[in-house]
């Protein structure tokens, strides 16, 4: 039962009405609202199977919307068991205040023509026309960041190439780029190819499970990228771990194979000759056990049952003992 009838409406931040919403894909926006009118309402056990059947979409459809509305820092995704189920948290928005730009340095930088190449590139890119903000956003990564033109241009075709063109997410990454000292074309080039491999192997386990990659969630990717980057474990040893999940699970189970990659890499097991002694191992060792069980069976039953039982005529017996027999 919903608890907010008093009220009759939802009540939505002007600020993600302003500067998220025309950013999202219209999906995205019904999953937003239907889920903010529920946790508004206090509903509890609402699912993604729930919202897919109200709204009229796929279950992945929802999952990519989470996914999005989380990298947006909209709402945050916690993992809160290990069946995949999981808490979404509103964030509050605040309109940050506007950064004030010198509309003077922005025309002086229009003087340039490398700079106003680079900005008609952006907007092809964008297939939109720049907001001054947005130039100025751009411009000041030369100035703060030490980028050039084509580096900021890099930076634009690869988000973009993600999908991801609001302003927001682009300076993100940006900062990112700067903390990791990008200042060179080669030095990105190499750092999207790194992030590009690492998709690649991302994909191909997602496939290994049968898993389409646009229904992956936040807290599914770390649990992949732990096993990649962390363990440093080739997808051959990650597609073994899955196989002994779906030999005992008869699914596919992030969680469970998890665990079984943990177990191997605190024990050093990095091949797969490393994994097929340790089953021999303990394929002896359960050898060992049930012919100690066995044994100690047989004994047990010696005690009792380990002779030759005597038959008795009970009627010549009792003859005798009575000396009936005499006459025979």
């Amino acid at each position: 039962m919903l608890k907010n009838r008093s009220l009759g409406f939802t009540p939505v931040n002007n600020v993600f009405i302003e500067k998220y919403m025309p950013q999202a894909r219209g999906e995205f926006v019904k999953v937003y609202l239907l889920m903010l009118k529920y946790t508004i309402s206090g509903e509890l056990g609402v699912s993604s199977s729930i919202l897919a059947s109200s709204l009229n979409l796929l279950e992945s459809d929802i999952m990519n919307a989470f996914n999005y509305w989380n990298d947006q820092g909209v709402i945050k995704l916690t993992q809160i068991d290990k069946m995949g189920n999981f808490n979404v948290e509103f964030i509050d928005l605040v309109e940050e205040p506007s950064k004030p730009t010198k509309q003077v340095d922005l025309l002086e930088a229009l003087d340039s023509t490398n700079t106003k190449d680079m900005l008609k590139d952006i907007e092809t890119l964008l297939a939109r026309p720049l907001s001054p903000n947005e130039m100025s956003l751009y411009l000041n990564w030369q100035k703060e960041f030490g980028f050039s033109s084509e580096l900021i241009l890099i930076l634009m075709e690869y988000c973009i190439s993600k999908g991801k063109s609001d302003s927001r997410y682009i300076e993100k990454v940006a900062i990112a780029w700067h903390d990791q000292k990008i200042a060179t074309i080669e030095q990105a080039q190499n750092l999207i190819k790194k992030a590009e491999d690492k998709w690649i192997n991302i994909r191909k386990i997602l496939t290994y499970l049968g898993i389409n990659n646009t229904d992956i969630m936040k807290p599914q990717q770390d649990l992949i990228e732990k096993w990649l980057l962390i363990y440093k474990y080739s997808n051959e040893i990650i597609f073994k771990a899955c196989d002994v999940c779906f030999e005992r699970l008869n699914r596919a189970d992030f969680k469970y194979i998890d665990g079984i990659l943990s177990n191997w890499n605190k024990n050093n097991i990095r091949t797969l000759e490393d994994i097929a002694l340790k089953d021999n191992k303990n394929s002896k060792n359960n050898k060992y056990q049930k012919t100690y069980n066995t044994n100690n069976n047989d004994k047990s039953s010696l005690k009792f049952n380990n002779f030759e039982a005597r038959e008795y005529d009970y009627d010549s017996l009792e003859k005798k003992l009575l000396g009936w027999d005499s006459d025979d």
